[in-house]
């Protein structure tokens, strides 16, 4: 018996992410959110070791850091166009930091825990455009790990995988080349 679900292959053939430029307010409620978030956790993984964890940072916090982020990237070299882009990662209504968060396992090697990881990040994606909400998964150097020990509660192991911003849909974003997937696909015999 198949169990094709035509709402969902037209979504996944039509989504694609809203640049934060174009995000606006309001974001998701915190109840809200948490449903997205529990939607996101519906990865593979294998073992069930949950190697991931969320930071949210909400417009308070984003505006405390927007400056940090600026001058950090002025402290490391980065030119005025770089302290500007810097100075605007952090003008999108909320992001969710999503935080690699390795598990000591015998069975699952550490790099499939990073892959289960990166997989919430496009699950929250998703999750966020199909609740109607636009959104879109960066990184950057708020990721990088001095910034993200400093600023985004990252420990240890830890990595940031992903910045996920969330808010209202702006303009649709303009349609992008997509790959050649017969140039990339191979059928082994």
């Amino acid at each position: 018996m198949q169990h094709i679900d035509p709402a969902t292959l037209h979504f996944l053939r039509h989504r694609r992410s809203h640049p934060p430029k174009l995000l606006s307010n309001p974001p998701p409620a915190r109840t809200e959110l948490m449903k997205l978030l529990e939607l996101a956790a519906r990865v593979p993984d294998h073992g069930k070791l949950e190697p991931w964890r969320f930071a949210v940072l909400e417009r308070a916090v984003l505006d405390r850091l927007a400056p940090l982020l600026a001058a950090d990237v002025a402290a490391q070299g980065g030119d005025e166009a770089a302290v500007a882009k810097a100075r605007s990662a952090f003008a999108s209504p909320l992001i969710v930091a999503v935080i690699f968060s390795p598990v000591d396992s015998p069975k699952v090697p550490e790099w499939e825990q990073f892959l289960s990881s990166g997989a919430v990040c496009l699950e929250l994606v998703n999750a966020a455009l199909a609740a109607g909400y636009g959104a879109a998964w960066l990184t950057g150097p708020a990721a990088q790990p001095e910034f993200a020990r400093a600023h985004l509660g990252v420990t240890g192991d830890e990595r940031v995988v992903g910045l996920i911003h969330i808010g209202q849909r702006g303009a649709a974003p303009p349609e992008r080349p997509r790959p050649d997937i017969a140039a990339k696909t191979v059928f082994l015999a």
